[in-house]
């Protein structure tokens, strides 16, 4: 269910196109025509761009909610920290496999995408998907799966976590 504050957006965006014709005609009542046809059809078009505006904000502050909280639940269930995580993402070469939502270049095609990991059952195909197993994996992925063609990066547990936290958020 929406919030209040997203629910009182939408009804603002549904109202003030029907406020600004309804001012428009008043105001075209007490004053002589202005101009062409057409220009009644301006406070329509300007409530509809700001009704667009409005709904815009609307999804714009739910999608911030859902990344904030998101966020919170990965820092919870990995004691790391997300937004360390794409620098090390670059530089421990993951990017260069992986395809990571939010991370610029890490476009790579060899390994598979690591977008939605957290909703997984496994992670690497071997182990239960927990954090604690995400960030063994991460630090040393061959301990579990020696025929992976996944290469310990040389990435310690701490950063290990962070990365785990930037994947189960995103």
């Amino acid at each position: 269910m929406p919030s209040a504050r997203v629910r009182l957006l939408r009804l603002a965006a549904a109202v003030l196109p029907v406020l600004a014709v309804g001012w428009w005609r008043g105001r075209q009542a007490q004053s002589p025509p202005l101009g062409p046809a057409r220009l009644p059809l301006l406070p329509l078009v300007l409530g509809l761009g700001v009704s667009a505006l409005l709904v815009g904000g609307a999804v714009f502050w739910r999608q911030y909610q859902l990344s904030t909280q998101a966020e919170a639940v990965a820092r919870a269930l990995t004691s790391g920290e997300p937004r360390r995580a794409p620098e090390l993402l670059i530089r421990y070469g993951c990017s260069g496999c992986h395809t990571v939502p939010g991370v610029p270049g890490a476009d790579g095609r060899v390994a598979p995408p690591l977008a939605g990991l957290r909703q997984r059952v496994y992670v690497g195909g071997v182990l239960p998907n927990t954090a604690e197993n995400l960030v063994a994996w991460i630090v040393d992925p061959r301990r579990y799966s020696p025929g992976t063609a996944m290469p310990a990066s040389g990435i310690g547990e701490a950063e290990a976590r962070d990365v785990a936290a930037y994947l189960y958020a995103h």
